[in-house]
């Protein structure tokens, strides 16, 4: 069974049309599977919509995070999925076409953890800030991908120690690669087609970028430490 895990943060606009695709992209990989749609501190309509679509399809969940957040809402997903493989992505970003390739990789290659790569950022700006970014990353923890925070991401339960990730902040992306390179998981990368977002524009500004990078070396000085 696949599980999908869509953190969801305002997007009323377009949640029926994207929980339609993916669930009829789902179908296509033949093996059952259900989407958990974990609202991440809505403030629109996501809830009512959301509430609508698990009403009309069985294989679609709702859970609410009480408390807004990146990493506790994949982790609030990952806690209730019931799938042997198991995925999370950015659902303001993530094609049907990328979800489904990334997922058939996964079945294909069971032993390996799948992650997405993206080819390309939306302008030179956000390109520096993510190359500034994964270069520490790499730096730090010896990582051996690049683009930290690229998804879907795709693992099985036989990955036990990536269901422990403990980390409610965007910084969970990193604790993944740590984990990974820790019990030496094997990691498939896998470059993305799609490039651009489903809606909205990005939360990511260069403070909320900074914040990040201070981020990165506070848990390298921890990790350090332990």
């Amino acid at each position: 069974m696949i599980s999908v895990i869509l953190p969801i943060h305002n997007q009323a606009d377009q949640l029926r049309a994207m929980v339609g695709e993916h669930v009829a992209g789902l179908a296509g990989l033949r093996q059952p599977s259900e989407v958990l749609l974990v609202l991440n501190g809505c403030t629109d309509e996501s809830a009512t919509v959301a509430g609508a679509l698990a009403a009309a399809d069985s294989s679609v969940q709702v859970i609410e995070s009480p408390l807004a957040g990146w990493g506790r809402a994949v982790r609030i997903g990952l806690h209730e999925a019931r799938g042997d493989i198991l995925c999370y992505t950015n659902s303001a970003r993530t094609s049907t076409i990328d979800l489904v390739r990334c997922l058939d990789e996964a079945l294909r290659h069971p032993d390996t953890v799948g992650k997405g790569r993206r080819q390309a950022r939306d302008n030179w700006k956000r390109r520096l800030g993510s190359a500034l970014y994964n270069l520490e990353c790499r730096l730090l923890f010896r990582l051996p991908t690049w683009d930290v925070n690229g998804t879907p991401k795709v693992f099985s339960r036989n990955h036990a120690r990536l269901l422990q990730l403990s980390r409610d902040d965007d910084l969970i992306d990193l604790e993944f690669g740590v984990v990974c390179r820790r019990a030496r998981y094997p990691i498939r990368e896998i470059a993305l087609v799609s490039s651009g977002r489903r809606s909205g524009q990005s939360t990511t500004r260069w403070r909320s970028a900074l914040r990040m990078y201070r981020g990165a070396l506070r848990y390298w000085q921890t990790q350090a430490a332990s």
